[in-house]
């Protein structure tokens, strides 16, 4: 790179899913509107969603060799050791080289080698917790972290130096929602008139959302119903197929702008991110919280939403049974429609972003 160098560096680290890798986005954009000539440089796995998305947005991207440590035995776990020794170095060259003032870790595997190596190198660190249980990179770097910032409370509990925990919320990106709605419509190819569902099962994709709505999809367009289908990278090609003049049918949504903005009605794995834009945007959600993760925690993510009717409740072993009948006594109640939205909004926390970019930007100015 060409010129002096800026005093104001940020390394992010995160990714593996988008629950990881989007609060991590949202961060940095906040950051070049607080200080343009900010130098942001995002590591991650090439093989994941951030070796996609994050080049595309036009910031710097480097890889490391690191795979996660599966709970199953299988060959590529012999390997871990030797992936994370080689990680750990390839992460001390790039903050050698990029020498960054805050380093940002925002979860996932791939954030550990590269947050550790940040702190040897003497920036400061800032963590991004976005679920109630925090994971277990969290909570081994966090050690080295200067800040906690958390979405739950409860969160607190589960760390050890809880006087570096900040209850902050989960940071959302800025253009979310902002697409006119019947615009939204006519570039997803569906009509401004009808009620529209977005169904999401995060990137990956979640095998039982995309089992009952499969099941229950023309019910729902019966129904005068709409659907924006996201089945994720693992299910699309057994599912592209409902494709039609009432259903779009997507592997990944890039643009989420456009998806939430054309929306009346969200249902959606219970991820943090998830509720967090769901939150900021003030949009009627139905949370179906996945089994498959540690300590329960989108369960307890989407229960205390639905004790504040800022969400609805719909067990996973419950789904296929009721997903009908729940989605369309919403859609029919007009009164419960402004409900959610009110209540979602009140819960909100907009400012997330704002407060750890300025955060980020006072340790390089001190």
């Amino acid at each position: 790179m060409s010129g002096k160098k800026t005093q104001y560096r940020v390394l992010f680290a995160g990714g593996g899913t988008g629950g990881h890798l989007f609060p991590a986005l949202a961060v940095a954009e906040q950051i070049k509107i607080m200080k343009p000539e900010t130098e942001i440089l995002f590591v991650g796995t090439k093989s994941k969603i951030e070796g996609r998305v994050v080049p595309k947005l036009g910031y710097r991207f480097k890889s490391i060799w690191i795979k996660g440590f599966s709970r199953k035995f299988n060959l590529e776990n012999l390997l871990f050791p030797l992936k994370l020794i080689v990680s750990v170095a390839q992460s001390l060259i790039i903050n050698i080289k990029f020498k960054p003032g805050v380093a940002v870790g925002s979860g996932g595997y791939v954030s550990g080698p590269a947050i550790f190596g940040a702190s040897i190198m003497g920036a400061k660190v800032i963590l991004l917790e976005q679920n109630s249980y925090p994971g277990v990179t969290t909570r081994l770097l966090e050690r080295f972290a200067n800040e906690v910032h958390i979405s739950f409370e409860d969160t607190k509990k589960y760390l050890k130096r809880k006087n570096i925990s900040r209850l902050t919320g989960n940071p959302v990106r800025k253009n979310l929602g902002t697409e006119n709605k019947d615009e939204a419509l006519k570039k997803i190819g569906l009509k401004s008139s009808a009620k529209t569902l977005l169904i999401l099962g995060g990137s990956l994709g979640a095998k039982s959302i995309n089992a009952a709505a499969a099941e229950h999809v023309k019910d729902l367009e019966f129904n005068g119903i709409q659907i924006i289908w996201q089945t994720g990278k693992n299910y699309y090609e057994q599912y592209k197929g409902f494709n039609s003049e009432k259903t779009k049918m997507f592997e990944f949504i890039e643009d989420m702008n456009i998806a939430y903005s054309a929306c009346n009605l969200l249902l959606a794995r219970a991820g943090a991110t998830t509720i967090s834009e769901a939150l900021v945007l003030g949009i009627p959600s139905i949370l179906v919280p996945s089994p498959n993760v540690a300590e329960n925690h989108q369960f307890f993510n989407a229960k205390s939403l639905a004790e504040k009717d800022a969400a609805v409740l719909l067990e996973d072993n419950e789904l296929e049974e009721k997903m009908v009948e729940t989605v369309t006594n919403i859609f029919n109640s007009e009164e419960k429609l402004i409900s959610l939205k009110n209540n979602a909004t009140a819960l909100a926390r907009p400012e997330a972003s704002e407060i750890i970019a300025r955060n980020a930007i006072n340790y390089m100015e001190s």
